[in-house]
Order: C-alpha cells, then structure tokens, then sequence
C-alpha cells in the first residue's frame, strides 16, 4: 500500500511540478525532505489512532515520571513509540473488522482502511506530551516531589493536579497565540522536525529487501540485546555504571579518589558502560549535532580539567577544602550539611533568627561555580542572539508580521478547517484564573501571592517569542531558570515554595509552550488537519498531566527513604539527583535568598560578575569572524553553548558528560564521516532501540526484584568504591568517615 502511495506521490510531484518550484521552502533540508504533497482524503482520527496515542502517551509518560527519581535518571523520548507502534498499527489494519457503526449520529469503522502516515504522526504527538510533562522538564512534579519529600508539606492531590495542568494549559495557550510567528512562516523551520519527518518516511515508504538488515529489524534486534544487557549494570553487576578504577589503585588518597571519583569526584579515567549513564542529562549523543559536541566538549574540559582543580587546589576559592570537591548538597562553614529544618519556620518561610545563629550557608566549589556559568550563560545567549541571528530575526520578524510569505506546506493546509484564535484563548485566561483562585485557596501552600502569578506570567510572555525564534532557527534553547529564581528571590526572600512555583509559571510554562509549537509545525509539514492536533493535543495533555501526579503520588507514598533526603542511603537507586538540585535551587534563591549568598558582603558575590563576562565573550568572536569570513569554523564557535558544558552539574556528574561526548564522539563524528550509508540507515534507530531496551528492563527489575526487597550485595553492586571522595582536605575540619587533617 505504501508503495502505491509512493507512486501516486510521485505522479502528482510530477504535474504540479511546474508550479511548486516558486513555492518550494527556501529551507534546504525542508525542501529536500519533506513532502509537497497532500491527500486530505486520508483518515486521521480513527479508532486506532485514539487507542494507540492515548496508550503510548500512558506509557511514556509512565517510564518518564518513573525514571525521573532514579539515581541515574533516564529521559525516553517518543521516537520509541513512534517506532513500537508501526506494526501494531499494521496488525490492527489487518485484524479488526471493517464494518461500520453508528454512535450519537456518527457513522465510524474500528478500521477504515491500511495503517497510513498521518494516524502515526497524530499517535506520536500524543506520545510527546507524555514526554514533555514527564520527561526532560518535569520541572511541576519536581516542585511536588520538593514540596512533599524535602519539606514534608502535607499537600493536596487536588491542587498537585492544578499545579501540573495550569502550567501545561498555559504552554498551550502561549503557543496558540505565537503560532503566527513561530509556525506559519518559512523561516521557523524547527530542524529537530526535519529528523522526525525523515524517520516517518523511512518507516512508511517501502524498503528494498536486498540492502542488508531492515531498520525495523535492526530496531528489533539491537533493543533485545539492550534489554539483556541492562540487568548488568541495573542489577547484577551495578559498577558497570560508573568503573572508577583509580580509586582502586590509591585506595587511601584523598586527592587521588577527588580526581578519579565518578560520582563524588572529577571522574578522571573513570567511565561507564550503561546507557542510562550516558543518555541520563544530555539526552541521547547519537541524536545531537557534531558542532553542539564539540563546543559542550570544549567547555566541559575547561571547566572541570582547569578551572575547577586550579579553585579548589591552588586558590582555595568560596573555603573550597572545607568540602567534598563535588556535590550537591548544602553545607555549613564546619564543613558538616546544613539541614533546613533548623532555619525554617512551621510555614514554610525562613526564621531569620535562627539563620544568623545556625550560621551561613556553603555550597560545594564545582556547585557554586555551575551556577555562576549559569549567570554568565544567560547573558552570553542573548549577545549572541543579537550579534550572530539579530539582523535577521528583526528582518525576519518583520517579514512574518507584515506579509508572512506562504510556502507550499502553509498553501496546502489552507484546504482544511483552521482553529479559530478562541479556542487557545479561553484555554489561556482560563488556566490563569484557576492559578489565581489557588494563589488564594492554598494561599499556604503555594505561598505565590496573586501579584506573583500575574508577574510569572508576565515574564513567560515576553521571553516565549525570542527564545521560540532562536529554536525555530538554531536547535537551541536557551533557559533563564536562573534569573526567574533571581528575580523573585529578590522580590520574595524566605519564600522557597514561593519561588518554585514563580519558576514553574514563568518558565516551564514557555519549555511547554515551545514544545506545543514543535509540534504543531510538525503537524504543518505532515499536513494533519489543525482540529486534529489541537484535539490530540489537548487529550494529551490533560491525560499526562493526570498520570505523571499519579504515579509520582504512588512513588511517593510507597518507596521507602525516596530521595534519600537525610543522605543515609547514598547506594539506593532512588536517590533523586534531579530533585535533590530543585530543592537546593528553592533554598539557595527561596529560602536564604540572592541577597544573603550574592548581594553586598555575601560570599558569593564575585560570581555577579560573570554576568559581565557573559556579556562580552561572543564580541571577539563575532568581530573575528566578521574580519576573517573565508574562516568559516569562527562562527561556529558558540559561547552559550560552551557554558553548557559546565551546565547541570550537579545532578549530571563529570563521568555522565565525558561519556556523552566520547560516544557522541564515534557516531557523529567517526562513524557519520566513514560509514554514512550506516549512519542515515540506522543511527537515530539505534538511538530508540537503546532507550526502549533499557527502559523495559529497568521498569521489570523494578517490579520483579527491587520492589520487593531482592538486592544483591557483593563487591560488584557497590557503586564507587570511592569513599574518601567527598572528603574535605582543610585542618581542622571533622566529618564521619574521614581522615582529619592537622
């Protein structure tokens, strides 16, 4: 079917040839790969396009949510449902009965006719709101997760539900209102789509039998064996996931573990042999660019092979020997952890009494100075924003609002019914009145006054367009985590739950909201109907939301010491990275406030500057690459996306990057330039094969074994064998289970 299909296409590619070629995308890769054709003809919301999407929405958002409190979190992206749901699709074609049913006026059939492109695209965006809410950026369960396991806050279920879905429905209006500069025009080609719309057409066109494995089969075969494989590292033989092997030979340095420690240290010479360690922060290596590679790569050993080391064993910077070398706790001057509790009040606020008695707040070297990357990566993004895409954003943006130049794919949606501008709407004004109501029915909970809401709103408004434009363009999306959580530290010190929620409306609102619009161009250039997606990603979202605060509620109430809070279990699976880095945020810029760490007399106040520094760098690099333009690897050069090489750590360790850069490394780099015949064939297939083979395992280890207690204990399901790692080397300093220097 597929391949009569094909042939239709290209008749009809054939006839309106003459008149595409001055409609065609001016995109190169858009206009190489995705096609120019339409049938409207073709049923797309069917029986098995509802089941399907709404199953592996369920699924993912499942895996997602589950894995996110892991100790090495693993991010499943829709590509493994886009993939798992292809022969189903066929099998139910063939399968269910074609007969015809009538229900409140409405004739349907479980199955009017072969499994075809458009009810996959529409099944795999409902998989992607199961990604977007559970995944990468579950930032409104991790305000949940802080607010229930580290502040012990007895929360409701009902405005945990609220919480999560106003911030998803707010995306959704965002993108609603956006769509006319950030989908219609040709310039916003969002490239990471381009990909998709290429794995689609693998996946539907036909394939000759005679040019070796086929990509389903190899999907099939590489996911068995990633499955297998996986019990090792995940239960079996646990070292698998970080060998530091220079522990082993200095087992009584402390220098020697802080330089070799995977988790606690520098991790160098360390590595692992697990794809959860390797996918756990920066997603998969084999999906991301070569350049991206290079600049993160080039960040990465600047940081933590010079500038660390030289803080921390010459200078001494922020007392650094006074604390482990990396971590991403909270510390007091005595080098002991600083505990919360001492300093907040019964309502969540800070006792400022007991502060200046309980002493000041420390945090490790490696921390202190990630979140002073992040100061300088902010401004950096928008220098280079404004030298590197400025002139045509501005041009482009004028372009768009004056005379939005229509290519073929924007002409042919035009023959189907558009969503009328209300619908997204009364979609917006009702999710932000519903966060109003909640700033004033859990006025203790949310601690977000009503002025702070309209602010958070405010503030997603303004940035959504800019930072959609940079990722429409470039692949890249730049975060202001950091100054939403300055800002309202400023306005609202003491408040940590306060200051979670101002981020999570004023920026995973616009991280949803770019999300929707990705979608809603892959839509455009499949030539769904837009009623469909917005019907597909409405459903979608609504039921993710639902179950990511379930199963997080579940995980909640019945895993025993999750998070592992009190640091007692540091072995356990569950130990939460992810969350732990939340929670520290919400005291660091919530509760103790920018003023006290960063203000005048704070001992943190020399990382400001970095905001300066930020500034400045891209300059030079554009003036070169303006002075030297046959030079074309200088504009390459991306400052924001070097600093992301300091980026994330904690909760990513120094052995989670340096693995992601060296497989990276051999599938975009050695394998794209010597075997690409191999790597357009299989790589992003082998990329999904990984994730779905890891994560099936993991989910079946979990029931089958470390639910019910069954944990092995020898040498090999040790983590680190590193235990003087997250020693202090300053005299004086005592902490249990180290040596003390005199």
């Amino acid at each position: 079917m597929a391949n009569k299909d094909h042939h239709h296409a290209d008749a009809e590619k054939q006839n309106g040839a003459a008149e595409l070629s001055e409609e065609r995308c001016p995109v190169e890769e858009v206009a190489l790969v995705v096609p120019e054709t339409d049938d409207p003809s073709i049923p797309v919301m069917t029986f098995r396009t509802w089941s399907l999407g709404l199953a592996s929405c369920v699924v993912l958002i499942f895996l997602n949510t589950f894995f996110t409190y892991r100790t090495q979190p693993l991010v499943i992206s829709a590509i493994l449902m886009q993939i798992a749901v292809l022969p189903i699709g066929k099998f139910m074609a063939r399968t269910l009965p074609t007969r015809e049913y009538e229900l409140l006026g409405h004739s349907f059939s479980l199955n009017p006719g072969p499994f075809n492109i458009k009810e996959h695209v529409v099944i795999t965006i409902f998989a992607n709101c199961g990604v977007s809410t559970g995944g990468g950026d579950a930032y409104s369960i991790g305000a949940i997760t802080v607010m229930k396991a580290y502040y012990k806050q007895n929360l409701s279920f009902l405005c945990g539900f609220l919480i999560v879905l106003t911030t998803q429905i707010i995306g959704y209006g965002w993108a609603g209102m956006l769509r006319k500069y950030l989908v219609d025009p040709v310039e916003m080609w969002w490239p990471s789509n381009v990909a998709q719309v290429s794995l689609f057409r693998a996946l539907h066109e036909k394939e000759h039998k005679t040019e070796g494995c086929t990509r389903m089969r190899f999907f099939l075969i590489a996911m068995a064996a990633s499955f297998v494989y996986y019990a090792l590292p995940g239960y079996l033989f646990m070292i698998l996931t970080f060998f530091s092997w220079v522990c082993w030979a200095w087992p009584h340095s402390i220098t020697a573990q802080q330089v070799g420690s995977a988790y606690h240290g520098l991790g160098v010479g360390a590595f692992t042999l697990d794809w959860a360690g390797i996918s756990a922060y920066h997603g998969s290596p084999l999906v991301t660019p070569w350049s991206s590679i290079v600049n993160v790569g080039v960040g990465f050993i600047m940081f933590v092979y010079i500038i660390v080391p030289l803080c921390y064993w010459k200078y001494n910077t922020f007392d650094a020997r006074k604390f482990p070398i990396f971590s991403n706790q909270l510390f007091r001057s005595n080098g002991l952890k600083y505990d919360t509790t001492k300093v907040l009040t019964p309502q969540f606020d800070l006792d400022v009494a007991a502060y200046n008695d309980y002493g000041k707040l420390y945090l490790s070297p490696l921390f202190a100075l990630s979140i002073g990357s992040g100061f300088a990566r902010f401004t950096a993004t928008l220098t280079h924003v404004a030298l590197f895409h400025g002139r045509d954003i501005w041009m482009q943006s004028r372009a768009a609002m004056t005379n939005a130049k229509l290519d073929i794919h924007a002409k042919l949606m035009r023959s189907y019914k558009q969503v009328p501008q209300w619908w997204f709407l009364s979609l917006l004004v009702g999710s932000i009145v519903v966060s109003l109501m909640m700033a004033f029915i859990w006025k203790e909970d949310v601690q977000l006054p009503w002025w702070g809401m309209l602010f958070a709103f405010g503030l997603a408004w303004i940035v959504t367009l800019p930072i959609g434009v940079i990722q429409a363009t470039t692949n890249q999306q730049p975060g202001y985590d950091i100054i939403a959580q300055f800002i309202i530290g400023y306005v609202l010190p003491g408040k940590p739950i306060a200051n979670l929620l101002f981020k999570i409306y004023g920026r995973i609102s616009t991280v949803h909201a770019l999300s929707f619009l990705s979608d809603l161009k892959l839509g455009q250039y499949m030539k769904i109907p837009p009623r469909c997606m917005y019907a597909a990603q409405l459903v979608g979202t609504v039921v993710a939301a639902l179950v990511n605060l379930a199963v997080a509620w579940w995980m909640l109430e019945s895993i025993d010491n999750i998070c592992d809070v009190e640091g007692t279990d540091p072995d356990s699976p569950w130990t939460c990275p992810k969350y732990r880095v939340t929670f520290d945020a919400s005291v660091i810029w919530g509760l103790i406030g920018p003023r006290r760490l960063f203000g005048p007399g704070g001992l943190y106040r020399n990382l400001v500057w970095l905001f300066l520094i930020g500034a400045v760098l891209p300059v030079p690099i554009w003036v070169l690459s303006k002075v030297f333009p046959e030079k074309k690897w200088i504009a390459l050069i991306n400052i924001p996306v070097i600093s992301y090489g300091f980026a994330g750590m904690p909760p990513a360790t120094p052995t989670n990057i340096a693995s992601w850069l060296i497989t990276g490394t051999i599938f975009n780099y050695f394998i794209f330039k010597y075997h690409k015949r191999w790597w357009q064939k299989y790589n992003y297939v082998l990329s999904a094969a990984l994730d779905a083979g890891t994560a099936f395992m993991a989910v079946l280890l979990f029931f089958a074994l470390q639910n019910q207690d069954k944990n092995l204990k020898w040498w090999g399901s040790e983590l680190d064998h590193c235990p003087l790692a997250s020693c202090p080397t300053e005299p004086g300093i005592v902490v249990k289970g180290c040596p003390v220097f005199t």
